[in-house]
This record gives C-alpha cells, structure tokens and sequence, in this order.
C-alpha cells in the first residue's frame, strides 16, 4: 500500500505591476438557445472509477437517480448496473473487496459529514464497517497481500483520526497508530515498519515526519529551517524510498524523494506550476503526476525506471481531471471533462492504445455549442498586483446587446476556480449573465507567495481584488457597467456579504451561498474532527480567544449588517457543520431590518453544499429568478 487518504480537511471546504489582459474576443455567431435549470440538472455527474481485479467492470458513484448511488460499469460494452438504490443520502463508492464479490461505499447523513464505511454484498446486504455514532471514517487503502483494509477513524477521539486495519471477513478493528497530538497518517511501507506523519503549522506550511513503529522513532523530512508544504507521494514497494511533494525552497510544489537508508533528498519532478500529487501504479510501472497548470489539469505518465513520458492519448478540448491504472496496469481510466460539459469516463488500453468512452453525462437535449467556454484572463488590482480569473462571456452579448454581469468568488480561503464544468455558472451565462471567477490574492495554484498574501487581511485586500475584478468587467463594451453583482459560496459567499456591508456601493446585490457572516462564531465552533487544523486556521485568520478577536468582529458582517443598501439573497443547508445556520438566520433578519430585499432558503436535508439535484434545482433556479428581479428585470421572459 503506498499511500493513505488524507486524514484532515481544509478549510472550505484553494508579480506585480502586469498590466490588465485586453478583453475577451468576441464569440463566432451562432444560433443561441437558452435551458432551463432542470435540463442543466439532468446532466450527471459521476465520480470513482475503481477498476476490478480481472479488468472487466469499474465501481463508480453517478447522480442519475436524483441523489449519488453507486453503479457498475462493464468495461467490455459500457453497460452499467445499478449496485445501490438510496433514495435519502448520497452512496459514494470506494473499491471492490479482493477476492470476494462485495463492495465498499461511503455515505454520511444529510451532509453532516459524519462519514461511514459500507460493506455490500451481493446479495443486498449492508454492514456498517464504523458504526459509531459520532465517527467520520474514511478509507485508507489495502494491506499488500490484499487481505486486510485500512481506515482512519476519529471513534477514539473526536478530534484526531487513528490508524486501523481490519482483516477482510473479520471486520474487527485492529488499532495501527493512536494519534494523541495531530500528527496525521499519511502513507506506510508494505511490510507495515514505517508510516509518514503529517502535521499542519499554517495553511501554508507544515511538518513531514517518517515514524518507525518498531521503535516507536521519527525522522524529520521537512525542514524546520525552511518551512513550507510537505506532503506524502506514498513508499516505493521496497520500502526504500519515500515520495513526497513539496515547495520547499521554491514558489511552487515539486515531487523529490527521501532516501530512507541515506537520508538523501532528491528532485524527482518539477514544473512551473504546483505538483498537485503522484503516485505509482500497483507494481511501479508507471508514475502518474498530476500538474496545476492555471487553472487546469495537465496529466503526465511516466515509465518508472526509464523515467520515459508515456504517450497519453489526445482528448480534444479535453481537462483530464484524474485517471487510475489498474491493478494488472494494463488499462487506465480517465476522467475527462471541459468548461462545456461534465467530466465523462474514458478506459485507454496500453497494450493496444484503444481509447473508449464509457458514459456521457451532458443532458441531450442541451447542445454544447450553446454553451461557452472559460477562459483564463488576468487584471491589475488596485495596487497593481495581477490577478488571475475565469472568465464566461455570454454568446449574446455585444455592444448593441450589453449584458450584467457577476463576480463569482471561490470557497476556502485558500481554494480556486478552476476552468472545469460549474453547470451553476454555465446556467447564468447561457441567461445572458457574463460572469468573471476571481483568484483573488490568497487562492491557491499560482506560487506560495501569492497564497499567502490574505493571511489575516480577509475582507480587505481580497475583497479589492474582486472590486477591480468588477472594474475589469466595466472594462468590456458590452457589459452593462452599472449591473453587475457578486456571488459565492463558503468563502465566497463571506466575499459576497463582504462587499454589501464594507463597500455597499460597489456592487448591485448579493448572493451568498452557505457563506460565514460571525467570523468569532465560525473559528470557535469548527467541528472537532477540524483540531488537528485549528492552529493553521488561526494563524491564517484570527484566534478568537485572543487580541484578534477585535480584527475578527470588525470584518464579520453580521455586526455591521446596518450597512448593507443592496438586495441580499442567502441559501443554506440546516445540517451545515462549517457554516451553522444560525449565522444566515442572523445576517437575514439583520439585513431585513435596513428595509432591502432579501431571499432565504434553507434546505433541512443538506451541508455545507448541494448533494441533491431537486435542491439544485431549486436553490440555483430561485437565484436566476432574483438576479432577474433585481440586478436585470429586463432578461425576464
């Protein structure tokens, strides 16, 4: 086993003076057809894709049915079969169980995020393999003679994730490693002797040690003396060497290697933009590395031992998001998808090169070429700093035909927008609405330097960067220069009651999706599987026990709601353990007060996020529905 799933979340939930990049060209002309919020939420969306032993059939977790259940695909024809038939909460499948004819999914309660392990059958029968009441487990992998399964666990202790393994079978849980101080698991040799320990400082820096569990020792990879992200790539099969990725030294994250034996370092994998992971294949044949490259996907297979790029096959205006070699590493799936659909599966065959499509996710009644493509732009915020964005431009704008428009602002802090499929976005592009994705400083993905630039300045320098995003898009001719809003999620929406209540003049209304408005509330009610993470968060924005409270209450909208001017829509899930409901209970009666216009909807079966397509349905279509009531009435059919 090479590498373990991570144990700890991030807070969701991701260069000076260049001047401003010219405005997008105008789109060929072409017969323009607007969908309805239904017919973009009858795509699906589909995720997994473990293969089977033999190669013949893949598990993977699909939202055809309304909510995500698990399916298997026959990898000879593409004929799918449904294995689960939930109806209340999403299924999201994990792997096949070696040498036996049952399964393994995922699944919480109404997006409470408290994570299960399931074992299925064949012949329908379910066994909860982490029944604690109160336990978030996940998977960590299988044993190298495939007879044993790994899971983290927090039933010990609600704040640290363990290290268990479970005889295939027996299902009894044998404890590996007792985290008492936040040190994560990360990946362990095959023979069980050594594992790679994990602990964050900072958002943007942390530890990397490789435990010995004979002797109970650790060895520092990191550096203290220069720190910086360090993550485990997973252990070659030898136990020689660790893999791990880091962006010591340099702006970006690169792969390097740790000699055990040694102690020696070494680069094996760089680019100019962030190694996002690696890892090797099931007997090192190939190596797969994974690039963020602005904004987008880049994908590399190499030989392992001649270190040789692997021809990959060519997807036109494809994003190859993930791919995963099988077992005999002989065939490969491949998740792709664009800014215009959703990501579909592919199966590639190294042996004979034959590249099959395995489903088609986009609706057919919606025609791609009515949609658009992203595009990545950049601006010069107000003190010159270049800012990247993803940048959707309606087919119906031109200068005769100006168009609102939105700045859309990512979760996090810390995360991206990216130029894949958002069917939200595409929606109200296809409605007439330009909408501009801003990276403001702070986001991941271009250097350390830049993600670190909002650390305690949230609500400030960030939120310029989305005011000059605003400007960039007064900047085009055929964007109406006095309609245009903001709107987010997470982070983002914070973002979006952010700008009503400290610039209120800026933008013409706000649509905040599960967003944080008590700053002091958030950081002190974090869930306790979090604890491992709390020092980063507070380092990054604001311990509230202490003098930063002062900091943390002047930027909490919900104190200075007063100022809010401009019509205010919020949307949150009552099972949210993030963003708890009282906070969007209480920034909509404040803003209420200011006699503004403000639309709440709160959906009792969801988290922090859709998992439901009716609530998409609903949630996304009633925010249409706003913006044309009161940032564009004139777009109303």
């Amino acid at each position: 086993m090479k590498s373990l799933s991570p144990l700890f979340f991030l807070f969701l939930l991701c260069l000076l003076g260049i001047a401003c990049q010219p405005p997008a060209s105008e789109p060929a002309a072409t017969e323009h057809q607007e969908y309805s919020i239904e017919q973009f939420y009858q795509n699906t969306r589909i995720g997994g894709g473990a293969i089977s032993a033999d190669d013949q059939t893949m598990l993977v977790s699909s939202d055809e049915s309304g909510i995500f259940n698990v399916y298997e695909i026959n990898l000879s024809n593409g004929s799918k079969t449904t294995i689960t038939n939930s109806t209340e909460d999403s299924y999201f499948a994990v792997d096949y169980v070696p040498g036996t004819d049952q399964i393994l999914y995922s699944a919480d309660k109404g997006g409470d995020e408290l994570n299960h392990l399931y074992l299925r059958s064949q012949d329908g029968s379910v066994q909860d393999l982490t029944p604690g009441e109160q336990e978030k487990a996940g998977f960590a992998g299988w044993s190298e003679d495939k007879k044993s399964l790994y899971v983290s666990s927090n039933k010990r202790d609600p704040q640290y994730f363990d290290l268990y393994k479970m005889d295939v079978g027996e299902w009894e849980a044998e404890m590996l490693y007792q985290n008492n101080d936040g040190r994560n698991v990360g990946s362990m040799t095959n023979d069980e002797k050594f594992i790679t320990l994990n602990k964050t400082i900072t958002t943007s820096s942390n530890q990397l040690w490789i435990y010995d569990r004979e002797t109970e020792e650790s060895t520092e990879i990191s550096d203290p003396e220069m720190p910086g992200q360090y993550s485990s790539a997973g252990f070659s099969d030898d136990g020689r060497f660790l893999y791990y990725t880091t962006n010591k030294g340099r702006e970006f994250t690169y792969l390097a290697s740790y000699e055990i034996a040694t102690g020696e370092h070494q680069t094996v994998y760089e680019a100019d933009w962030d190694v996002m992971y690696s890892y090797l294949s099931e007997n090192e044949k190939y190596r797969v590395v994974a690039i963020n490259e602005d904004g987008k996907n880049t994908l590399k297979i190499f030989d392992a031992k001649s270190n040789a790029e692997v021809p990959f096959p060519n997807l036109e205006d494809g994003d190859v998001t993930s791919v995963s070699i099988s077992d005999s590493e002989k065939v490969m799936r491949l998740s792709v998808g664009s800014s215009k659909a959703p990501s579909n599966m592919y199966l590639y065959n190294f042996e004979t090169q034959e590249l099959k499509k395995l489903t088609e996710t986009l609706n057919s009644e919606i025609n791609p070429e009515h949609l658009v493509s992203a595009e990545v732009v950049r601006f010069a915020s107000f003190d010159s700093l270049e800012i990247p964005a993803i940048y959707y431009r309606p087919r119906t704008a031109s200068k005769d035909n100006k168009v609102p428009a939105l700045v859309w602002v990512h979760g996090g802090p810390g995360g991206q927008s990216r130029t894949g499929y958002f069917a939200l976005l595409q929606y109200l592009v296809n409605h007439g609405y330009a909408v501009l994705a801003v990276n403001n400083r702070g986001s991941s993905g271009y250097g350390k330097t830049f993600n670190k630039m909002d650390d305690k300045n949230h609500g400030d320098k960030d939120l310029k960067d989305c005011i000059w995003g605003k400007k960039w898009l007064q900047g085009q001719d055929y964007v109406d220069a006095d309609r245009i809003g903001i709107i987010g999620g997470s982070y983002g929406g914070y973002m979006t009651m952010a700008a009503l209540t400290f610039a209120p003049e800026e933008f013409e209304v706000g649509v905040n999706i599960f967003g944080v408005t008590n700053w002091l509330r958030t950081l002190k009610s974090i869930p306790p599987y979090w604890e491992s993470f709390r020092t980063a968060l507070y380092e990054e924005l604001g311990d509230p026990t202490t003098a930063d409270s002062v900091r943390l209450y002047n930027i909490s909208p919900v104190f200075h709601a007063a100022q809010v001017q401009k019509p205010l829509m919020v949307l949150q899930g009552a099972n949210d353990p993030r963003v708890l409901q009282i906070e969007s209970d209480e920034i909509v009666e404040a803003v209420k007060a200011n006699q503004v216009p403000v639309e709440y909807l709160v959906f009792e079966d969801e988290g922090h996020g859709f998992i439901k397509k009716e609530n998409e349905i609903e949630g996304y279509g009633k925010i249409l529905t706003f913006l044309d009531t009161y940032l564009a009435p004139e777009l109303k059919n």
